[in-house]
Formats: C-alpha cells, sequence, structure tokens
C-alpha cells in the first residue's frame, strides 16, 4: 500500500510534474519524473483514463501500478515527484510486465534528471 503521504494529489502538482519534468515510455506506461527538495518526500501519482478499460481494469491496473511504485518508494524515500500514465496496452498487460514498465521508466527518468541537473551546474541550459 502507497501511504497517502507518498501520493500526488493536487492539479497543480500533477501538472508541473508532467510539463517541467522528465519524461521516458515504454509500451504500457509513460513516467514523468520531477526533482523536488531532498527534504519532501518522494511522491507517486497516477493517470488512468477510460481508454485503458471499464472502472474494474483501470482499478486492477492503478493497484499493480501502486503496489509497483511503493517498492520504488522505499528505494528513494526523498526527493522525487512521480506521474505514472497507464496506456490502453496497459489493461492487458500482466503484473511483471507492468512491474519491468515501471522500473524501467523509472530508471530512464532518473538518468535524465541528473543529466539536466549537471547540465544546470555547469551552466549549460537544458
Amino acid at each position: 500500500m502507497l501511504p497517502v503521504i507518498h501520493r500526488v494529489r493536487t492539479a497543480a502538482d500533477f501538472a508541473r510534474t508532467v510539463r517541467s519534468g522528465a519524461r521516458s515510455g515504454r509500451r504500457n506506461v509513460v513516467l514523468y519524473g520531477f526533482r523536488t527538495s531532498e527534504s519532501s518526500p518522494s511522491r507517486v501519482g497516477f493517470i488512468v483514463g477510460k481508454n485503458v478499460g471499464n472502472a474494474v481494469t483501470r482499478n486492477v491496473v492503478k493497484r499493480r501500478l501502486r503496489h509497483a511504485s511503493a517498492e520504488w518508494v522505499t528505494l528513494h524515500p526523498s526527493g522525487f515527484d512521480v506521474v505514472v500514465r497507464a496506456l490502453p496496452a496497459a489493461a492487458e498487460a500482466d503484473w511483471g510486465t507492468l512491474q519491468d514498465d515501471f522500473t524501467a521508466c523509472s530508471t530512464a527518468v532518473a538518468r535524465k534528471l541528473e543529466r539536466r541537473e549537471k547540465s544546470e551546474k555547469e551552466g549549460g541550459v537544458s
């Protein structure tokens, strides 16, 4: 289970993360990441639209992604906001595939954020 303190809740936080963050996508999910202060807890939000399926299917996908993100939050307890957008293919994906896609996307986003921070420290424009 993902505690409330680790969830992105407001529309402003979702918008900031999606618009200003790094992005990585796979067949089943697109993950957006935004670096926050080290003192704030890492948070995860989910976007699972009606194109994924009916309400039951969307909730199954959300539960699976929430479980994968709970494991991720234990590894990264502070400093990140992440928004996970489920794509229609996620409805047919099994648990292992969703977890692999989430892990691959989170690794790619972390690399992109590190490169962005490095270029900003060096005075470059990203």
